[in-house]
């Protein structure tokens, strides 16, 4: 992706550097992924349910799977971390910032809709 354009990019909108998709950045989501992964490591119990979830996600992913085996392997390991939704609360000033990097966004990507294969456009 090119230099960011937004005033938060932790929290953003940005074209893609081929123009033909954009990206969203949400970093705080990943935060609290990880922090909720490693909070019940305190508990050897619920280390050891964490680390095998983690260990059969990686075999998961590391192999030829059935369909909904990743989803079912990630699911895992959230339950065994206990973790929450990935969401966060966005309040009106960033929901106002991110409106108009969208609609940025949507102006670039939306020159090429058409042009690509794939991709459906606006009629």
């Amino acid at each position: 992706m090119s230099e960011p354009t937004s005033k938060k990019p932790p929290l953003s909108f940005e074209v893609r550097n081929d123009e033909l998709a954009g990206v969203l950045r949400v970093d705080q989501i990943r935060t609290d992924t990880l922090v909720q992964l490693v909070q019940h490591w305190a508990e050897p119990k619920d280390r050891d349910a964490v680390i095998d979830a983690l260990d059969e996600l990686a075999a998961v992913a590391h192999s030829p799977r059935a369909e909904g085996a990743l989803d079912a392997a990630v699911e895992a390991v959230e339950e065994a971390a206990a973790m929450d939704s990935a969401q966060l609360d966005v309040d009106v000033s960033d929901v106002r910032r991110l409106l108009g990097e969208l609609q940025r966004v949507a102006a670039r990507v939306g020159r090429f809709a058409r042009r690509v294969p794939g991709q459906r456009g606006a009629a």
